[in-house]
């Protein structure tokens, strides 16, 4: 117990800065939401359902493209099936049965995922809950600042609140970069479909479209015996 006690108090301390710079990034999706024209209901149960920054920022920027529901829910739905995988991989260090296990994946986010993760495969879920359970909050209550408050799009520049989202995405894509030759091949490809896109579709269908460059990460590199282990190979 003492264990799992520390492993979330340790959990809450990395997502309490987590939270921070969540709580920005949700005043400016809330503010961006009402300057495109959603009631600040449909805003705040978005962040309390979807909980995804760069879904819910990908249905905003679709949307404003004027491209449709259909292909702005296909753009979010696109961007938040990475957490298929994530929640496979964690699935075994999760406990109980079906539903208990389905209700401990909702707390599989970017941050806690890789917070809780210790190698070879296996994770600290307790560090996982502590580390979701307070950015969830901070994410909703950010929403409602944006929402409620509503700071024109003048102010949110002046504060520099515009690039937050350009900045979060463009972490996560260095991030990824750095892991892979094939992930850079991948964003490339990606790019040049959606700028080429972009001359005859919408914004949002555009998006759908560029991620046909996931497909690079389909090709499956089979080892070879110099790339196995000493001890396999005696």
């Amino acid at each position: 117990m003492h264990d799992k006690k520390q492993s979330f108090l340790g959990g809450m301390r990395v997502g309490a800065g987590l939270a921070a710079a969540g709580f920005v990034l949700a005043i400016t999706f809330g503010a961006t939401a009402r300057e495109q024209g959603w009631s600040a209901v449909a805003a705040i149960v978005a962040s309390i359902l979807i909980f995804s920054g760069s879904a819910q920022f990908a249905l905003l920027t679709a949307l404003a493209g004027s491209s449709g529901l259909v292909p702005a829910f296909a753009a979010a739905m696109l961007i938040n099936a990475r957490f298929l995988p994530m929640g496979l991989a964690v699935g075994p260090s999760l406990s109980g049965g079906r539903f208990r296990r389905a209700l401990q994946g909702q707390a599989v986010v970017d941050g806690s995922w890789v917070a809780a993760h210790l190698g070879g495969g296996r994770f600290d879920r307790w560090k996982m809950f502590g580390a979701t359970i307070v950015q969830w909050p901070a994410w909703v209550a950010g929403t409602v600042v944006g929402v409620v408050a509503a700071p024109s799009m003048d102010l949110v520049k002046a504060l520099g609140l515009d690039v937050v989202f350009p900045a979060f995405f463009l972490a996560l894509l260095l991030d990824e970069l750095r892991s892979a030759r094939s992930a850079l091949i991948a964003a490339l490809l990606g790019g040049a479909v959606a700028a080429a896109l972009l001359w005859w579709v919408p914004a949002g269908v555009a998006l759908v479209g560029a991620t046909i460059g996931a497909l690079v990460g389909l090709r499956s590199r089979v080892p070879s015996a110099a790339d196995e282990p000493e001890e396999a190979r005696a």
